[in-house]
């Protein structure tokens, strides 16, 4: 059953302690993740059809996001994206020079995309979340 529309009682006599995940529970950050994966995937699918003297299809942030990347871990939402378009890309390591078109490397990136936006411009917040905590 999901807990969309369901009426939870948090009483502090039930409980010692409630967590709760920040990310896309107590703040809005489905958008930063979509415009991080969507500049990710945007740079090197420019960069690969420039190189291969191909038409550039850049990143849907609505479908692609979320067909395949939405919910998965980044490694996996890399392969599975690069995949739909027939690529394939070495896993790499985390030690993988950032410009490197590896695996690793590209969910690296996107990761850095995703936090410098943060840092620059913060993120909304649920304000019932923010109510209930």
């Amino acid at each position: 059953m999901s807990g969309i529309g369901q009426i939870v009682t948090l009483s502090p006599r039930d409980y010692d302690a409630v967590l709760f995940d920040l990310d896309g529970v107590l703040t809005n950050t489905a958008s930063v993740h979509a415009g991080a994966w969507k500049r990710l995937f945007d740079e090197f699918l420019d960069r690969r059809a420039a190189r291969a003297g191909e038409a550039f299809v850049q990143f849907d942030d609505e479908t692609d996001y979320r067909l395949h990347v939405d919910g998965k871990p980044r490694l996996d939402g890399v392969t599975d994206f690069l995949a739909s378009r027939g690529i394939a890309l070495p896993l790499g390591t985390p030690q993988d020079a950032d410009d490197a078109d590896t695996v690793q490397a590209l969910a690296r990136r996107k990761d850095a995309y995703f936090v410098r936006h943060i840092e620059e411009h913060g993120v909304e917040r649920y304000e019932a979340a923010v109510d209930l905590v």
